[in-house]
């Protein structure tokens, strides 16, 4: 009898974390076109003359194109798996940090699309656990720390540069810990609503 409670539970547990996946695939789906929209918004607002367009779009086409395969997937009912969601998110970080590293004119730390960390750590942690939630945020830490040194804007010590750095990361960190933890409240209480039930 305990063997089959057990059985139960786990299989519950894994019930929860893909009902966890397939809806917060959502989220991030949504978090995609939000970065996708607001960098095209930016280059627009931008871009002096036609050949800086034509420079820079090409990321953000990368992304739209990305999008539309993942989220058409998910409307025809065939979602993407916890490994491929990850993969797609971890692109995401890629695209973004190219962006950072090779956008014409600003580079670095003197990039304004650092913005575009924020909707994607925040999506990602209400979908995942915290290990996952964490390694992902500190990849993205460690991707605009590498991105801002790499192109000569931050150097080590106690410059304004480096202290602009640190606040940003703060707040890319506050993204991923935040978003975690609203997911995690969810969970417990539908966790409690569930065993309610089943207690009725």
């Amino acid at each position: 009898m305990e063997m089959s409670t057990n059985m139960r539970e786990v299989r519950t547990a894994k019930q929860a974390e893909q009902e966890d996946l397939f809806f917060g695939q959502t989220v991030i789906l949504w978090a995609r076109w939000s970065v996708i929209v607001a960098g095209i918004v930016l280059v627009l607002w931008t871009s002096t003359d036609v050949s800086l367009l034509t420079r820079t779009m090409p990321f953000f086409l990368v992304l739209m194109a990305v999008n539309f395969f993942l989220h058409g997937r998910y409307v025809m009912g065939s979602p993407l798996n916890r490994t491929a969601v990850v993969v797609a998110s971890v692109v995401d970080l890629i695209l973004i940090t190219a962006i950072i590293v090779l956008w014409p004119g600003s580079h670095g730390l003197d990039n304004q699309f650092f913005v575009l960390y924020f909707p994607v750590v925040f999506a990602f942690a209400l979908v995942f656990t915290r290990q996952v939630e964490a390694a992902y945020t500190g990849l993205a830490m460690v991707a605009y720390t590498a991105a801002c040194f790499l192109t000569g804007t931050v150097h080590l010590g106690l410059g304004n540069d480096f202290k602009l750095l640190v606040m940003r990361l703060i707040v890319i960190a506050a993204m991923g810990f935040l978003g975690n933890y609203y997911f995690r409240i969810q969970r417990d209480r539908l966790a409690r609503a569930s065993k309610n039930r089943a207690a009725a």
